[in-house]
């Protein structure tokens, strides 16, 4: 008996799900993929990544759908020409700024095409760098640096600091925009209208899809945000409890082909390994 209703639109986080935790798409995601084009189901990307970090993803996968970078607030086509842009609010840059850094957090910014940092020492720098295959440029005073500001990230090796510099920018800035850790080291804030249920949303709207017939998979609490506009949910196995919660189906870890095990068994309804 089927697990979902059919399913034309599968919707995927990238870090900690399709991609392992050592940062590979492995030969059977990519095959995954293929079964989805050949199925004729839609395959889409959302991500905290800017654009140029999903960049290499685009030819392995045959892409063609829109490829939405910093949780949705950059929607840009498979060329990397853009869509849709949506800005932090010029007037909350500072204060959402000095909030994090209250936290001790180090603060990047995303402007364009640049990634602003205050610290080349900092944490998950060199980790971020690789990842997306670009480096940063080094700014001084960039709590002042307010206008075009597509994301900006809190950045810690304290799990808990992040949670609370979270917690703290939702109630005090919650209305005006949207906060959600995309990592365990990183809070991300957008634009109120930048995240991943928008994605969702985005993309029923534009392929005249029901939600109904959308699967969104994901590892993140920023992942949540989408499950709830999708007939099928998937948590990955290295999902923690609340995001496990919030799914309706869990599939293995990322470094467990998690990936291709959920299109394989939920969406294409192959027998299990």
């Amino acid at each position: 008996m089927p697990l979902s209703p059919s399913v034309r639109l599968l919707l995927a986080d990238v870090d900690g799900t399709l991609i392992t935790k050592n940062k590979v798409l492995t030969d059977r995601a990519v095959a995954a993929v293929a079964k989805l084009n050949k199925a004729g189901v839609l395959f889409a990307l959302t991500s905290g990544r800017p654009p140029r970090g999903m960049a290499m993803f685009v030819e392995s996968l045959d892409i063609t759908t829109p490829i939405a970078a910093f949780e949705g607030a950059l929607l840009v086509n498979p060329d990397m020409t853009i869509i849709e842009r949506r800005t932090v609010p010029s007037d909350l840059v500072t204060p959402i700024f000095d909030q994090m850094a209250s936290f001790s957090l180090d603060v990047w910014l995303y402007r364009g095409s640049d990634w602003l940092i205050p610290n080349p020492k900092g944490p998950h720098v060199d980790q971020e760098s690789a990842t997306v295959k670009f480096g940063p440029t080094v700014g001084s005073n960039l709590r002042l640096v307010t206008d075009g500001i597509v994301k900006m990230v809190g950045v810690s090796d304290d799990y808990g600091l992040v949670e609370k510099a979270a917690a703290a920018v939702r109630d005090r800035f919650g209305d005006h925009v949207s906060a959600a850790r995309s990592q365990p080291y990183y809070v991300d804030v957008t634009h109120p209208d930048a995240n991943k249920g928008m994605v969702a949303r985005y993309l029923s709207a534009r392929y005249s899809i029901r939600p109904e017939q959308v699967a969104t998979i994901g590892d993140m609490p920023n992942d949540i945000l989408m499950f709830a506009h999708s007939g099928l949910s998937i948590a990955m196995g290295n999902a923690d409890m609340q995001v496990q919660r919030a799914a309706r189906r869990i599939t293995a870890s990322n470094d467990d082909e998690g990936f291709a095990k959920a299109v394989e068994r939920f969406i294409l309804h192959e027998p299990p390994d």
